[in-house]
């Protein structure tokens, strides 16, 4: 009998666990994460803009986004939750929580039934393939001081999105904290070729010595990315 229970309890958590992985869209969520098919959508940011319009144009407003009331009382976090609900990889409407969740210092904002790290975790279950996401998720570990798993996600935006500003930048953090300073100064001259605007990187690297100025090597050819334009870290700002 209790041999047989233990089977059971096995079964059990096998069909939970293979349940949980058809209800996500083929990828296990994180517990309490939900699954990916909650009302409207989902839609992908990048190819379905048109069907993101409605969505948009009701929920995530510019007041919205800008983490405003506009002309109501309520938390912009219901908003966001929705259009994140709609579209999991929605750029700015991640970026538009992670900043929430900063202004409230709190890992699940009002008005947002997910913690930040569900929201990423579902961002990146429907998207796998999505380097704006893979690139917000590092920043976000970074900015958890998580610095050996966010350079892993930078890493792997860096792989799909080709050479990035941004990326190179928060990825030389990441090498910085790790204390792995010839790559930090790799990244950090690539991010600088590329026109990443922020002088924070070097300055860290030259008050611990370790900054050297890059032999030429000519123009660079790859560009920086047009959006959102600058992602940093290490900023206590909200991160535009």
């Amino acid at each position: 009998m209790a041999e047989w229970m233990v089977q059971r309890s096995i079964l059990v958590k096998f069909l939970s666990l293979y349940f949980g992985v058809l209800a996500s869209g083929g990828v296990l969520a994180q517990t309490g994460c939900g699954n990916l098919n909650e009302g409207y959508g989902p839609f992908d940011y990048r190819t379905q803009k048109n069907e993101l319009k409605i969505v948009e144009g009701a929920h995530f407003l510019p007041f919205v986004e800008n983490l405003s009331r506009g002309n109501t009382s309520t938390t912009p976090g219901g908003d966001i939750d929705y259009t994140l609900r709609a579209s999991p990889n929605h750029h700015r409407a991640l970026m538009a929580m992670m900043n929430l969740a900063r202004k409230e210092k709190t890992e699940k904002p009002r008005g947002s039934r997910y913690s930040i790290a569900c929201w990423l975790d579902r961002a990146e279950r429907y998207a796998p393939d999505d380097a704006m996401v893979k690139t917000l998720y590092g920043v976000h570990l970074l900015q958890k001081r998580q610095n050996q798993d966010g350079a892993k996600k930078l890493e792997e935006a860096l792989v799909l999105a080709g050479d990035n500003a941004n990326i190179q930048y928060n990825l030389g953090l990441a090498y910085f904290d790790l204390k792995d300073y010839d790559k930090s100064l790799a990244s950090a001259h690539r991010a600088y070729q590329l026109g990443f605007p922020l002088p924070g990187l070097r300055n860290k690297l030259e008050q611990a010595g370790k900054w050297r100025e890059p032999t030429p090597t000519g123009t660079p050819t790859a560009e920086a990315g047009t959006e959102p334009a600058v992602m940093d870290s290490e900023a206590e700002r909200p991160v535009r």
